[in-house]
C-alpha cells in the first residue's frame, strides 16, 4: 500500500488570538505572562514549567488547549516575550503601563521592530527578522499590495543577505506564489499580518496597498482619503529627490541635509512652493525643492521656518524659545541660493511661513 508523503509549506505563518492591541484580553493575557514571568524567575525551562504557565493564564481568560497555547505563543512572536520565557522585551512592561492608544502603537511598533519573529515559539527560538525584512523592501520598492505581502511570506529571507527584495526579485517572488496558487489558497493568512501592520506607526494602506505615511502623502495629499487630490508621480518624485541628492553632494562631499548638513539615513525631497500649488513646470523642478531632514521638512513644509534670500533663517514665532534658538544655528549655503530657487523662496516666505 504506498503513502503518499505530504509536503508541508513554509512561510511567514502568524496567527493572531487577539487582534486589538488595546483590547482587555491582549493587555490582560500580556499581562499574567509577565507576573509569571517576574515571579518565578526562571532559569531553565521546562515542560512543567509551560503547563504551569498555561494553568496560570487561564485563570485570567476561560482558554483552554490549543487557544490557550496560541494566545501566549502569540507574544513570543511578536517580541514581546522571549524564548523558553526567560525574559521579556524591555519596553514590554512600558507597553502595558501606557496611558494613550498612540503610546501603547509606537511601544508596540517598536518591540515588534526589535524583537519579532513569526518562527519563534515558546518551545522554538528563531532570530527571522520578517518584519524588518518586509519594511526594508517596502523602503526599496515604494508600496505593497497585498499579493506582493503575501509573496513576500513566502520567502526564506535567510538567504537574502542584504535584507530586501528590489523590483525584480518582488516580481519573481510574485510570479512563483502565484504559480503555485499561494495567493489564492492562503489568502487569508494575510489577514493577521495586514492587522500587524496596520498597528505599525509611520505606516499606513492606501487602496490595499501598503505605504509608508510620508511617502503616500507626497502621493496622494495631506487628505488621502479624497481620490481627487492632486497626485504626484512616484518615478517623477524619485527623479526629483535624486537631483537633489545629486546637488547635496557635490556641495557636500556627500548627500546630507541641505540645512544641518548631516547624513542622515533618510531625507526628505521637500517642495519649496507646495507641490498641490505647483504650476506644470514647477511640479518636479529641482530648484522648487530642498533635500532636508525629517524634521526639518516638518518644520518647513508646516511654515515654521523659512529662508531670506542670503541664507539667513526665519523662524516663527509659534515656536519655542528653546527650538527657536538651537533652529538659529542654521542658514542655506549659498552655493543652493539660484535666483530661481530665491523666487521658489519669496513664495514660501509669503504664502507659508507663520509669523
Amino acid at each position: 500500500m504506498k503513502h503518499t508523503i505530504q509536503k508541508y509549506e513554509t512561510y511567514w505563518h502568524i496567527t493572531l488570538a487577539y487582534t486589538d492591541i488595546n483590547s482587555e484580553k491582549f493587555i490582560v493575557t500580556l499581562k499574567s505572562i509577565v507576573d509569571f514571568i517576574d515571579k518565578n524567575n526562571i532559569s531553565k525551562f521546562t515542560p512543567e514549567l509551560y503547563k504551569k504557565l498555561q494553568f496560570y493564564v487561564s485563570s485570567y481568560n476561560k482558554l483552554k488547549g490549543t487557544s490557550l497555547r496560541k494566545s501566549i505563543n502569540q507574544f513570543v512572536k511578536l517580541g514581546f516575550i522571549n524564548y523558553e520565557l526567560k525574559s521579556y522585551h524591555k519596553d514590554t512592561k512600558f507597553f502595558l503601563n501606557a496611558n494613550t492608544s498612540k503610546k501603547r502603537k509606537t511601544l508596540f511598533s517598536k518591540i515588534i521592530y526589535e524583537n519579532s519573529s513569526f518562527d519563534r515559539a515558546v518551545t522554538k527560538y528563531s532570530d527571522k527578522k520578517e518584519i524588518n525584512f518586509l519594511l526594508k523592501t517596502l523602503e526599496e520598492v515604494g508600496k505593497l499590495n497585498k499579493s506582493e505581502i503575501m509573496a513576500l511570506m513566502r520567502v526564506d529571507i535567510t538567504k537574502i543577505k542584504k535584507g530586501y527584495l528590489n523590483r525584480k526579485e518582488l516580481d519573481k517572488a510574485l510570479d512563483d506564489a502565484k504559480k503555485v496558487n499561494f495567493i489564492e489558497r492562503k489568502y487569508n493568512q494575510v489577514g493577521h499580518f495586514n492587522t500587524i501592520l496596520e498597528n505599525l506607526d509611520d505606516l499606513i494602506f492606501v487602496s490595499n496597498e501598503l505605504y509608508f505615511k510620508e511617502d503616500a502623502y507626497i502621493l496622494f495629499g495631506d487628505d488621502l482619503k479624497y481620490s481627487s487630490a492632486k497626485k504626484r508621480d512616484a518615478y517623477s518624485q524619485r527623479l526629483y529627490k535624486n537631483q537633489l541628492s545629486e546637488e547635496s553632494e557635490i556641495s557636500e562631499g556627500s548627500i546630507n541635509c541641505m540645512l544641518e548638513h548631516l547624513d542622515y539615513p533618510s531625507l526628505v525631497a521637500s517642495h519649496i512652493k507646495p507641490f498641490i500649488n505647483c504650476a506644470k513646470n514647477e511640479e518636479y523642478d529641482p530648484e522648487n525643492g530642498l533635500l532636508l531632514s525629517r524634521n526639518m521638512d516638518l518644520l518647513f513644509d508646516q511654515g515654521y521656518i523659512s529662508f531670506l534670500n542670503n541664507g539667513t533663517i526665519m523662524i516663527s514665532n509659534k515656536l519655542s524659545s528653546s527650538l527657536k534658538k538651537t533652529l538659529s544655528n542654521y542658514n542655506l549655503k549659498n552655493v543652493y541660493l539660484t535666483e530661481k530657487r530665491k523666487l521658489y523662496l519669496k513664495y514660501h516666505r509669503k504664502n507659508i511661513f507663520k509669523k
